[in-house]
């Protein structure tokens, strides 16, 4: 494994984390003990970044993730994200999620149902509207001083955003989309992440799986899988990002490896302050990605890629309408 300063941590972190999601139900049925097995061999492949939310199963992520880091809680890097709160119909939704009192108890909660002291990040998970982004992160500096917090990230943050974030405290993170097909970062993101020593946490670098080449239909994958919820896996959209897809899968064929690792590899190559989080639950596919940090990519890889896949290539938008609402503001 490599690693690289995770922003202005002073902490050296793995350049390829773990992604929790889908551990809890995200993307079909999850294994709690397979789950388990799979972060103990993250963490002896020299894996110490995992990413989580309070959000994630209504709380399971967090008690699965206590469980697995019992005897081990200094071994890892915890970031964690706020999530946001759910209206009636198990919406989510921005306004109000970022107040004081808000990102407090979430806080608390996190603790409790982590089984630890501190979160090593906390991240909100998306800006709240109707809250200057000032107060809310005034607010989680508060936690900061009272040790229940190292450092504070956000995620899906305008750069503009960004940079008021940090006239409040510094900000160690940016968490965004970020894969072969889904460059908005190149939008002044990445820069405002450089200009401020901040780290870029690129999460769904391989597309929801799509990128993977593990996606051979459209919409949801298997049952309760979110995955149909979102445009690019929609019917009108499927082929023209599967015939993209094959292009990828051809050019891994030629490098010796497999498109999930060239999806992971490019995203790595971007900049050493970008930690690709990739998820999985299984031991197989955490195998694969982690891999992906040998892949030697050269220039004319990377030219390549591009071309294959220019920004704004995907077929359909990465949420839908309402998603897309919440995202960069």
């Amino acid at each position: 494994m490599q690693y690289r300063e995770f922003g202005h941590s002073g902490i050296k972190l793995s350049r390829i984390g773990l992604g929790c999601f889908s551990m809890s139900g995200a993307y079909g049925a999850a294994d709690d003990a397979e789950s388990i097995a799979t972060i103990h061999q993250a963490m002896e492949r020299g894996v110490n970044l995992l990413d989580t939310s309070a959000r994630y199963g209504g709380g399971h992520n967090h008690r699965l993730i206590g469980e697995a880091i019992k005897g081990r809680r200094d071994k890892v890097f915890i970031h964690s994200k706020t999530g946001t709160i759910r209206d009636d119909n198990d919406r989510s939704v921005a306004a109000g999620s970022g107040t004081p009192d808000r990102l407090r108890e979430i806080c608390e909660l996190s603790l409790k149902n982590l089984g630890i002291d501190y979160l090593d990040a906390m991240c909100q998970s998306r800006v709240d509207p109707t809250i200057p982004i000032e107060e809310s992160v005034g607010a989680v500096s508060r936690l900061v001083e009272e040790g229940k917090v190292r450092f504070i990230g956000l995620s899906e943050a305008a750069p503009n955003t960004v940079r008021g974030a940090a006239k409040a405290h510094p900000i160690v993170s940016l968490q965004f989309e970020y894969s072969l097909w889904t460059r908005d970062v190149e939008d002044g993101h990445r820069d405002t992440c450089d200009d401020l020593g901040m780290a870029l946490m690129a999460y769904a670098p391989l597309g929801y799986g799509f990128l993977a080449g593990v996606v051979d239909k459209a919409g949801s994958q298997s049952g309760d899988d979110i995955r149909g919820k979102f445009p690019r896996f929609f019917e009108e959209n499927f082929d023209a990002n599967r015939q993209r897809v094959k292009q990828l899968e051809a050019f891994a064929v030629d490098k010796g490896v497999t498109a999930a690792q060239i999806a992971i590899a490019w995203v790595l190559a971007q900049n050493d302050n970008v930690f690709p989080i990739p998820g999985c639950k299984s031991r197989k596919h955490l195998d694969e990605n982690l891999d992906a940090v040998d892949v030697d990519l050269t220039p004319d890889d990377l030219v390549r890629l591009d071309e294959m896949f220019p920004k704004d290539v995907a077929a359909g938008t990465r949420y839908p309408p309402g998603g897309m609402q919440r995202v960069n503001l």
